[in-house]
């Protein structure tokens, strides 16, 4: 049975929902504020119907926390510091600050993170590499506590505002830029299949082969995970091939230092031997030896991108069309690449 229209006023909103919940109104506002003291079969009913009812807390009456959440899909990187940095920027111009979740590698935070969030009423959450599930979005939702998703890993729908990079044209960049220098047998060290950002590179680094009119050789891409171990033992195989590849393009920079390892191990000297190319431009891509050329993926700027708008969402009372953004990247080059030996 669809619920009746609620009335207008908050009071009379909770005391239908509680009516059809069996529960009194204050424990209706306890679920709404985010309280620990209720039964989990209750939580249950009253969420249900909060949904329902699409009730929202009134963001003129609700008094929010001078907070912005931070949650990562892991938290273990230079690449994360960059994140940081980025949102820590914006909360600090605010007068916020900043708290940090990891969801241990999940794509989405767990159900406890989310009554967290709702209790603390930080004035919005910046997720990266992460989504939301519905119950989770909804429970933002009735608090109106907006959500913005940094880098999706995966689709996150056309009602979720999103800050991104231009992945696709980055492995383009990168591929096209050995292909220019002379090779014609390119490796790849992608991430994580289910991750969009990863797949975009690998698409662009597929693209540049065929516009070059060269083969996209199967054995030469490698599925990796963003880590460096993955550089490392993926690197190690390419390198170690009969005919092994003069120039590896890595889904990241981590993988790209693996991969320096790799080719040390080997005897191999980078880039007289086989050239590399990273993804992101993370400090250390300009202090390793020899320097690595990368594409720039703008972490921190696509960090502040995400915090100002969860912090503009939140001084928005009309709900406004979601927001998907995408950040230029750019090809630095430096001395870890150069035309492929010759004989």
């Amino acid at each position: 049975m669809t619920p009746p229209k609620p009335a207008e006023t908050q009071t009379a909103t909770l005391a239908e929902i509680a009516r059809e919940a069996g529960v009194s109104a204050p424990t209706v506002s306890k679920v709404l504020n985010g309280r620990a003291d209720v039964a989990p079969a209750t939580r249950t009913r009253v969420e249900e119907l909060l949904r329902s009812y699409g009730y929202r807390r009134r963001r003129a009456e609700a008094s929010r926390s001078p907070l912005i959440d931070l949650v990562f899909h892991e938290l273990e990187s230079a690449w994360a510091m960059e994140v940081i940095r980025g949102v820590e920027n914006v909360a600090r111009d605010a007068g916020l600050s900043v708290v940090l979740s990891e969801s241990a590698g999940r794509l989405t935070p767990g159900r406890t993170w989310a009554d967290q969030v709702a209790a603390r009423r930080p004035h919005g959450v910046v997720l990266v590499l992460s989504g939301l599930d519905e119950s989770q979005r909804a429970l933002l939702l009735s608090r109106s506590i907006p959500f913005v998703v940094m880098d999706p890993a995966g689709d996150p729908g056309p009602d979720v505002p999103s800050i991104g990079a231009t992945n696709w044209q980055g492995g383009l960049a990168a591929t096209r830029h050995l292909v220019e220098l002379g090779h014609r047998r390119i490796g790849a060290i992608s991430g994580p299949s289910r991750m969009m950002c990863s797949r975009a590179r690998v698409d662009g680094y597929r693209a540049a082969l065929e516009t070059a009119g060269l083969p996209v050789d199967q054995r030469l891409v490698k599925a990796g995970d963003f880590h460096h171990d993955a550089g490392y033992r993926l690197g190690l195989e390419l390198l170690r091939m009969p005919d092994r590849p003069t120039a590896v393009f890595t889904g990241n920079d981590l993988q790209a230092l693996g991969l320096y390892e790799a080719a040390r191990e080997l005897g191999l000297r980078i880039p007289e031997d086989v050239s590399v190319v990273g993804f992101d431009d993370l400090p250390v891509a300009r202090w390793v030896g020899p320097p690595l050329t990368t594409v720039r993926q703008p972490l921190t700027e696509m960090a502040e991108a995400a915090a100002r708008l969860v912090l503009e969402m939140g001084r928005v009372e009309k709900a406004t069309t979601a927001t998907r953004v995408e950040l230029a990247t750019s090809l630095v080059v430096r001395s870890s690449t150069a035309a492929p030996a010759t004989g």
